[in-house]
């Protein structure tokens, strides 16, 4: 049987120097054992690697062209709206593309979207109905 988790999640990135500088306006600290070609980003039960675009399609056996940043949405749940609000201001201030600024949506929560400079998206969301662990971390509720 197949763990039934992620333990890392890799975006790849054309400039490497400038995604780090973005993740760094975000607050992010790189942990201090980066490669040359990849940068890691210890979050809650797993971590986020930034690579080099050409590194990453060496390492798939695939050509740059065909990787894309594929039909997916990173998300970020806060708190409360508030937080919503100040940590998608910070992403558009780090240099982020806005692509839907925070608001009220359809399920009852509040949300908004970015990509970062190398067009992944970000979902910026608050779900009160999936309330975060004390280190930020979200367990689904059983009646998810």
């Amino acid at each position: 049987m197949t763990p039934q988790r992620i333990t890392l999640v890799t975006l790849g990135v054309n400039n490497l120097e400038r995604a780090k500088n973005f993740y760094s306006a975000l607050g992010w600290t790189p942990a201090p054992s980066e490669a040359g070609s990849i940068v890691f980003y210890q979050l809650n039960g797993l971590v986020l690697g930034l690579f080099g675009l050409k590194e990453l399609a060496k390492d798939q056996d695939r050509p740059a062209a065909e990787l894309g940043t594929g039909a997916m949405t990173l998300a970020l749940n806060m708190p409360d709206r508030k937080a919503v609000d100040t940590a998608y201001q910070r992403g558009l201030d780090a240099g982020a593309a806005p692509i839907k600024a925070p608001h009220e949506v359809f399920w009852g929560g509040y949300s908004g979207y970015y990509a970062d400079l190398d067009g992944h998206v970000w979902e910026i969301a608050h779900n009160p109905y999936w309330p975060l662990n004390e280190d930020g971390s979200l367990t689904l509720p059983d009646h998810a």
